[in-house]
């Protein structure tokens, strides 16, 4: 006795894997990373602030670094109240490392003479980065109100 259902025609299992829709995401991706490489490759990362930013609340109790570099291009580290000795910059990248290492929410800020060549605070800025220190903020004063509305017109 036959049984009641239908026969199914039973399929062979394919054993093939169709390779085209992973070629097309390949070719994607690719297109992706070679757009994004170009943009990942930069020798100083700066982000400088705006004439209308807010400034950074900073509370004593922060671990704060703060780097300066005089009108002769002399590096200093300021530290408590102490007074402070001129660094090389072998010296202050390397002590800024030590700090950054140690305590690990030391926030590094540059405070930088508006006279010194931009050298010099790019050379301070590449050794910290150098060093793997990457969160680096700059220290500046908000113009006067006439300069800021001279330079709107």
């Amino acid at each position: 006795m036959e049984s009641m259902q239908p026969q199914v025609p039973r399929r062979r299992p394919m054993a093939e894997i169709n390779v085209v829709p992973y070629i097309d995401v390949m070719l994607v991706l690719l297109i992706i990373f070679m757009v994004t490489a170009p943009m990942l490759v930069q020798s100083v990362q700066v982000k400088l602030p705006e004439v209308e930013a807010t400034p950074t609340n900073i509370t004593p109790d922060d671990d704060v670094l703060i780097l300066t570099v005089d009108a002769t291009g002399r590096y200093f580290v300021e530290q408590d109240d102490r007074d402070v000795e001129p660094m090389s910059l072998a010296a202050i990248i390397d002590y800024t490392g030590k700090i950054s290492r140690s305590v690990k929410t030391t926030q590094v800020m540059i405070r930088g003479d508006e006279q010194v060549p931009y050298g010099k605070v790019v050379a301070l800025m590449g050794g910290l980065q150098a060093e793997g220190i990457v969160n680096v903020g700059l220290i500046t004063e908000a113009p006067a109100t006439g300069v800021a509305e001279h330079d709107a017109k």
